[in-house]
Order: structure tokens, then sequence, then C-alpha cells
């Protein structure tokens, strides 16, 4: 495919993102996707506007069954292709022709009270500590965290201000008490950081969140532990427990910054105790 053509696409894709003001982790996806799907229709010599359904569907089998991607991560790229053919090439769309690919949910595995309890405890790095101490009790995303400022944090208040992030609405987040002593601790020990709250190593910019997730990662390899754990797990854990303490799914859903309370609904699947003076028919039967 001529260069000209395709840094025209990309300038036009760049263009119309802007204008739909996607978040930039949506614009950065739409572009590589593009790109991936361009290149695909150069391999079978077909022009981006003569592409039919059948070419689109052939592709969208091709990352199934060649790139071996999810359905989640599929359904990704039609929509991108979707959004590439209203958009710049002015061409219909009909989800009929282009089915969406089924998405399989499956409940993530929760940790205890006492096994996160266990995990934050076994950590001698501070920063590593004062950063799952944060997840956990704050119900923060990773990349919400990494982008914390020393403002954010409001320790008179008990709360931490959380700007505009996944869902573009800011918030604010609970501040336990038990973290501000090892926030604190680590503050100290990490030269009084000003600006960012986890500042990269040059300190012109947050950390990235692929290094607090290669950190616990480690952290669990040592442990010797069988347990599936990521950053997100200390989030699933905070709103989990929460919900076991007693405490409804609306004040839940505001805590983590869910726009729909569905989103948060899965909490009720993943507690391991009911609601509060819960017995179980069979046990309170004859």
């Amino acid at each position: 495919m001529d260069q000209f053509i395709l840094e025209s696409y990309f300038s036009q894709m760049e263009y119309y993102l802007e204008l739909r003001d996607l978040s930039p982790n949506t614009k950065k996806s739409y572009q590589s996707f593009l790109k991936s799907y361009l290149e695909w229709l150069d391999s079978m010599g077909i022009q981006p506007k003569d592409a039919s359904y059948e070419n689109i569907r052939t592709y969208i089998l091709y990352l199934k069954k060649t790139k071996k991607l999810s359905n989640h991560s599929i359904n990704a790229h039609t929509s991108q292709i979707r959004f590439f053919r209203l958009y710049l090439l002015k061409q219909p769309w009909d989800r009929y022709e282009v089915p969406a690919m089924t998405i399989k949910s499956y409940l993530p595995e929760v940790l205890s009270v006492d096994e996160t309890m266990a995990f934050i405890n076994s950590i001698n790095d501070l920063r590593l500590k004062a950063c799952v101490a944060l997840l956990y009790s704050s119900g923060l995303r990773l990349s919400e965290l990494c982008h914390l400022r020393f403002e954010d944090i409001h320790y008179q208040d008990g709360r931490i201000f959380i700007r505009a992030s996944k869902n573009r609405s800011e918030r604010y987040a609970t501040l336990s008490k038990k973290a501000v002593l090892i926030l604190t601790k680590y503050y100290y020990q990490y030269g009084r950081p000003r600006g960012w709250l986890f500042p990269n190593k040059k300190g012109d910019g947050p950390v990235k969140s692929a290094f607090f997730g290669r950190l616990i990662s480690l952290h669990l390899k040592s442990l010797n532990w069988s347990k599936h754990v990521t950053a997100h797990s200390f989030r699933h854990a905070f709103a989990t427990h929460l919900y076991e303490s007693g405490t409804d799914l609306l004040t839940i859903q505001k805590l983590l910054g869910h726009k729909s309370i569905n989103s948060t609904t899965i909490y009720i699947h993943l507690a391991r105790t009911g609601p509060v003076n819960f017995t179980n028919p069979f046990d309170g039967g004859l």
C-alpha cells in the first residue's frame, strides 16, 4: 500500500479519534488495530475501500485462528474496523454481517482478608508495600495509583482525590489510617517526593504501571503461592471484603468509581458470605 495513503489514513484516524474525545489508551489501540488490518488487506491485495464483509469476516477468523487472539480482543478489532469504515471511508456498517464474538465471563480469584494481610505484611520494600496497601485499602486501579500526586492525598479528611481516569470521571477514594502509616514511612525513606507520589527514576513523570505489576509478580513468586495475584486482585479484594462486611453495593460502586451498578454486582458472586442475617434454607428447614 502506498505510504502516503497509509499515513493519510492514520492522520484521519487521529483527527476523528480526537473529535470523539476518546481516551489516550483507546486512541493508541485503534491506531495499532488499524495498522494490523491495513497490513492484512495489503497482503491479500485488497484496497481498504474495496473490502467486503466477507473479507472482514475472513480477517476476524485470521485473528482468531492464526493470531490466537481472545474473543474480547477480536471484538475490539471489529470495533476499530467499524470506526474506520464509518468515519474514514464513509461506508455503511451492518452489525449482522460481522457479528460480535461471544465473551465468556470468569469470576476472578479473590484473596481472603488473612491472605491479603499476609501478602502486604510480607513485603519489605516500602515503595511496593505502600503501593499494595493503597490498592487494597482504597480499591484503586493500578493506573490511578501510578498517577497519584502528593497533593491528592488528603490526610486530614481520610480521602484520596482520583483524577479523571478510566471512565473519565473524578472521585474521592477512602484513605485507610493503616495505609497512611505505611505511606508516611515510604515518603520519608524515598526522599519526600513532591509532585508525583510514585515518580519514575528520572523524576520527570509517574512510574509505569508495568513496573509495579512486575514487582507484585516477583513478590508472589517469592511466597511460593499457587494463587493468581495481580495488582487488580487487591481492588477485587477491597470490594469483596466490603460487601462481606455488610457494605451496600451503591457505596461500593461509588468508592470504586463504577459508572454502572452492573459492574459492581459481580462482588455478590465473589463474596464468601451472603447478606447479613442470611440463613441457608436447607439449614433452616426441618
